[in-house]
């Protein structure tokens, strides 16, 4: 698989499109090569056979076909290879000399080149051969083939043949290889660039792409995105750091306002502004509410120490957690089912897991119409530890899952009802804390309430194995004192 991905990236195409223009070329200059090699040494046969052609036409012209006749033979025996092939026969094909007995089947036609085999229907005793002549005819209806053993230039023009073949073959193996290590080396940078964005995706905004040193273009693309993170971050924190600011500056008189209307509360008679008074109080409640959950998922996102993580049973703590919310589905006459396995146990900080899990069926609870019904379970999977809430509730649209998470938002169903859209942000950031991920579905899609299941699947502690989950953020018991407790039932929790 690994390797079918490499042969994927545009790198690799981009060598493999070079190495079919380079492998072109080379085939076209062998090509060229061996052409002229081949037509030269076939121009040095040719040559050579018409000059003993003009010797032989000389002595005919001078001694008559006698002296053609001892010509022949004179050249026959001072040749014992037979490199040099005569034949002088009468019109009716008698031999009149020469080393062959007869023609070749392809001596049809006079005054042409043929090539034929030399073989015992011609008289040849040897293994077969290649050869090349010139056939005509002599004045008084004499025939005549003047010809050359050419199977050694042919064996020369296979193994050149051969030689190119085995390039060519080697220079499309060495350009394969070379776009291989080629691309290979740059995806490495490449994946380099990807597992980083990856990590900063995924919320670790202080990882930075690393250079070589060597100031080549990734080197230079590296510093570019490393210098755009650095802006990135310096925004954000400065964004962060106002809204922070603003909740822990108005926190403090927002709680002395809120005693001040509890005193006032307690001290006036007059119904109606007694009724005034509670219901400023109850938003004065609902502010600081706001204020101690961006706090609290501040701290979640950006404190951390090396303190490190508990085994808890999470069926336990999940228990807990219904224990604390029947009233509240009974007061609405749901149904509430839990199913849960007591021997999963997870590394966690158990003050965010409870506050998670209490998140999580708070909304259930919340967002179900009365008589509806609500499941909680916890089980485990391989190697993971899964709690989930399914709802038969108002759910949450396909199109706006992927928002849910982010701070204040609400869907639009949900606007109407109360809550201040952090209750999954602080969830998400729990999550992510604890290595969790969280998955929503539709509990019953085509029903008119296709409901909620959220699911979330943290790594199971196993003895002998167990993981060790990175530093935690110092959100602890400290951290969910009086004034950053858990607010149950519409405070603190927000499904969207």
């Amino acid at each position: 698989m690994r390797l079918l991905s490499q042969l994927r990236t545009s790198t690799f195409q981009l060598a493999l499109l070079y190495m079919v223009v380079f492998a072109t070329s080379v085939f076209l200059l062998l090509a060229f090569i061996y052409w002229r090699t081949a037509g030269f040494m076939t121009a040095q046969t040719d040559e050579t056979i018409e000059a003993e052609i003009a010797g032989l036409a000389e002595q005919y012209r001078g001694r008559g076909v006698n002296g053609l006749i001892t010509i022949i033979r004179e050249r026959v025996a001072r040749d014992p290879n037979a490199k040099s092939l005569y034949l002088l026969t009468t019109d009716d094909y008698l031999r009149l000399a020469g080393n062959l007995n007869a023609w070749p089947v392809e001596a049809q036609s006079q005054g042409t080149w043929i090539n034929f085999t030399l073989d015992e229907t011609l008289g040849w005793s040897g293994p077969p051969r290649m050869a090349r002549a010139r056939i005509f005819e002599v004045q008084g209806g004499l025939r005549l083939l003047v010809g050359r053993d050419v199977d050694e230039l042919n064996t020369l023009k296979k193994l050149i043949e051969t030689a190119i073949n085995w390039g060519m073959g080697i220079t499309l193996a060495l350009a394969l290889l070379g776009g291989f290590m080629m691309s290979r080396s740059t995806t490495r940078r490449i994946e380099v660039i990807n597992n980083t964005s990856r990590k900063i995706m995924n919320g670790h905004l202080s990882q930075r792409i690393p250079t070589r040193g060597t100031h080549d273009d990734f080197d230079q693309l590296a510093d570019n995105l490393n210098q755009m993170l650095d802006r990135i971050v310096y925004l954000m924190e400065g964004i962060r750091h106002v809204s922070d600011s603003i909740a822990h500056d108005l926190r403090t008189p927002l709680t002395r306002l809120r005693n001040q209307l509890e005193t006032t509360l307690m001290l006036v008679d007059n119904d109606e502004a007694r009724e005034q008074a509670g219901r400023a109080v109850a938003e004065a409640d609902q502010l600081l509410a706001t204020f101690n959950a961006l706090l609290r998922i501040a701290r979640l996102e950006t404190r951390g120490n090396s303190a490190d993580m508990k085994r808890v049973s999470l069926g336990l703590l999940v228990s807990d957690a219904c224990e604390l919310y029947e009233a509240l589905a009974e007061d609405k006459c749901q149904t509430f089912v839990q199913n849960l396995d007591e021997q999963v146990i997870v590394e966690g900080d158990r003050d965010l897991l409870f506050q998670m899990v209490s998140n999580l069926i708070d909304n259930a609870i919340k967002y179900t119409p009365e008589r509806g019904k609500i499941q909680v379970r916890v089980f485990g999977s391989n190697d993971m530890a899964v709690f989930e809430v399914a709802d038969s509730g108002i759910g949450v649209p396909d199109s706006e899952k992927p928002h849910v998470f982010q701070r204040f938002y609400r869907v639009g169903k949900s606007r109407s009802l109360p809550g201040n859209g952090l209750g999954l942000s602080l969830v998400s950031a729990v999550a992510e804390i604890h290595q969790a991920r969280i998955e929503l579905s539709d509990h019953h899609p085509d029903a008119e309430f296709p409901g909620l299941c959220v699911q979330v699947q943290l790594p199971r502690y196993e003895a002998g194995r167990a993981k060790r989950i990175r530093s935690v953020p110092a959100v602890s018991a400290k951290d969910l004192e009086a004034g950053e407790s858990f607010q149950p039932a519409g405070q603190g929790s927000q499904q969207s």
